[in-house]
């Protein structure tokens, strides 16, 4: 393993940037689950572990949805109670995926504090995805996020095609507003807006970060997903940035994609967004070198290089 050279990159902070960049972490989950061939439990453990050394404080560690939908994540009840001593490591939150009220009991059951539910802002990927109408899979969260809420469990609303589908083409930006909106109504704490496919451009995040300002979801309650299917995952994340968002979902190594949505390729590397942040002086809590170092050891474990370009200059590895 090969150090960042010569204490590079050099911090040249821009203006009206956010201070510091809350990293969600979703390369156990979101990364994993899009895997050909499964990873084994302790692996996955042993994954997160590394993560939360790594200075991650919010890793995304599983998800309990049936296992005929995503057979990468059916170990979710045993992988969970292997997670207790990362607590020790710092203040490292282990939000799960729900899709009903079923997945919320088995979270529950197991102590998870956190969750998130997964909407559509299009009818094809709800259906694909949910089997259901956009307005049907809202009703289906509504009943497990006042259990959780009633519970004092933090709700994350996950809303995927939010920039373009790859069965109806772009996405009106009113359309995405409704569906938004109508994820927070249910008593969502937080956002995360998904470019399911990576079809976004900066002026599109900004239009989209814009309009819901104006229907009063707040820049504070937003985070984004970016993929990078065509390499404008970190310059959209910078217009996220200008705007005023402050929560980065990202994956280590740069894995995932959807199951459902085959041209949507692989998240942003949160090797990539930590180079550019620290670039900014943008406070993180990440070392990347440890980072770095786990994404090579994860790549090694599935048999493949790191998509990672980050990872590949820190590594010397092809």
């Amino acid at each position: 393993m090969t150090a960042q050279p010569l204490g590079l990159p050099m911090e040249v902070p821009a203006p009206d940037l956010p201070a510091r960049v809350r990293i969600h972490e979703v390369g156990a989950r979101d990364g994993l689950q899009n895997e050909k061939a499964v990873v084994p439990t302790e692996v996955k453990a042993e994954f997160i572990r590394r993560l939360a050394v790594a200075g991650l404080a919010t890793i995304e560690a599983t998800s309990f949805v049936h296992p005929r939908w995503v057979p990468q994540l059916a170990d979710a009840e045993q992988l969970y109670p292997l997670l207790g001593e990362i607590a020790d490591i710092g203040d490292v939150a282990l939000p799960v995926l729900v899709p009903n009220e079923r997945g919320l009991d088995r979270a529950l059951s197991l102590g998870a504090r956190r969750i998130a539910v997964f909407g559509s802002a299009t009818e094809t990927f709800a259906a694909r995805n949910l089997n259901r109408t956009v307005d049907e899979s809202l009703a289906m969260f509504e009943p497990v996020v006042a259990r959780a809420k009633a519970d004092k469990v933090h709700v994350r609303g996950y809303l995927s095609m939010c920039f373009g589908d790859p069965w109806e083409g772009p996405v009106p930006v009113h359309q995405v507003v409704r569906v938004a909106k109508a994820l927070m109504n249910l008593g969502c704490d937080e956002l995360s807006l998904g470019d399911t496919i990576g079809v976004a451009t900066p002026g599109h995040v900004r239009t989209l970060l814009t309009e819901l300002n104006e229907k009063g979801v707040r820049t504070d309650t937003i985070g984004v997903h970016f993929h990078d299917t065509y390499g404008q995952a970190l310059s959209n994340t910078l217009a996220a940035l200008q705007h005023g968002v402050s929560t980065v979902d990202a994956s280590a190594g740069g894995l995932g994609g959807c199951p459902y949505a085959k041209s949507a390729t692989g998240n942003l590397a949160t090797e990539d967004l930590v180079w550019m942040l620290h670039g900014l002086g943008i406070e993180t809590g990440v070392d990347l070198d440890e980072l770095v170092a786990t994404s090579v050891w994860l790549a090694e474990q599935l048999g493949r290089p790191s998509p990672s370009r980050t990872v590949r200059a820190l590594s010397h590895k092809e």
